[in-house]
């Protein structure tokens, strides 16, 4: 029978960094220093995509532009984005190592669909010098994909077009984007994994999207944590995802249901 044959994972907020925190504080940071205060949900909005385009799309939401502005008597210049960046990497790298902590379930996880013969690729808004620090460091920790794609693979082209996912599935020799999944927890992944055919799924508990720490979260009363659930799970319909997982332990489940889709002709964003 045709069936899944790969899944592409995010990094932060989806295999490692429960609630994705490395990369956000480090954005207030940076627009603290250039007398900008940004929130906490501003600096997740655009989270998924590559770290300098990512700074770029908080200076175009009105309020941070409109700010930048008033503090700094003009618009924000390209050149304005480039020196927040010089200021984001090297903070971030000092953190970095941190954050690597894969998140629960995801070691079983991926044991479980490699016993099942499935490839294991990623993707990921961090650059290849990040990633020479995150890798290694989830490594020792029990995590390693097959193959992980940076933006720097593809001329600096990061989510939401897929051509991170593209250069995954040629690594791993994935025959067609029918027969592959794309895990992610912001909207950027899940655009990236619609934009390139790809089964989209969003993961939800210790999302980006969420913003919760592992302690934040399990200190909700439960209503709380299902409208939190639910909140999340509907962003991630309403933005292009096929399906949605609380967490990562459902995924091989969800596959199945998948394998029975495409066995009576079903495709992504047709089920």
């Amino acid at each position: 029978m045709t069936k899944i044959d790969g899944v592409i994972f995010d990094w932060a907020g989806t295999t490692v960094d429960f609630g994705c925190f490395a990369p956000v504080n480090v954005f207030i940071s940076i627009f603290k220093n250039a007398d900008v205060e940004v929130t906490m949900e501003e600096a997740r909005r655009p989270m998924g995509m590559l770290k300098i385009d990512h700074i770029r799309k908080m200076l175009e939401m009105p309020r941070i532009s409109a700010l930048w502005e008033e503090k700094h008597d003009r618009s924000f210049t390209e050149e304005d984005v480039e020196n927040l960046y010089a200021e984001f990497e090297p903070a971030l790298m000092a953190s970095l190592k941190d954050y690597t902590d894969p998140i629960p379930e995801v070691i079983e996880t991926i044991e479980v669909l490699r016993g099942n013969g499935l490839k294991i690729g990623s993707t990921t808004g961090y650059t290849s010098t990040m990633m020479d620090v995150v890798v290694p460091n989830a490594e020792k920790k029990g995590y390693r994909p097959d193959v992980y794609v940076t933006a720097d693979e593809t001329d600096s082209v990061g989510r939401p077009y897929p051509y991170m996912v593209y250069r995954a599935m040629e690594r791993l020799k994935l025959s067609a984007g029918w027969r592959t999944i794309k895990v992610g927890d912001t909207v950027s992944d899940i655009k990236e994994g619609v934009n390139a055919g790809l089964w989209s799924v969003g993961v939800i508990v210790g999302s980006s999207e969420m913003g919760l720490s592992i302690e934040e979260f399990t200190g909700l009363a439960q209503a709380d944590k299902e409208a939190e659930i639910t909140r999340v799970a509907q962003t991630f319909i309403e933005n292009g995802a096929d399906f949605t997982i609380k967490t990562m332990g459902e995924l091989p489940q969800l596959i199945e249901t998948i394998n029975e889709l495409i066995a009576i002709g079903k495709k992504p964003g047709h089920q």
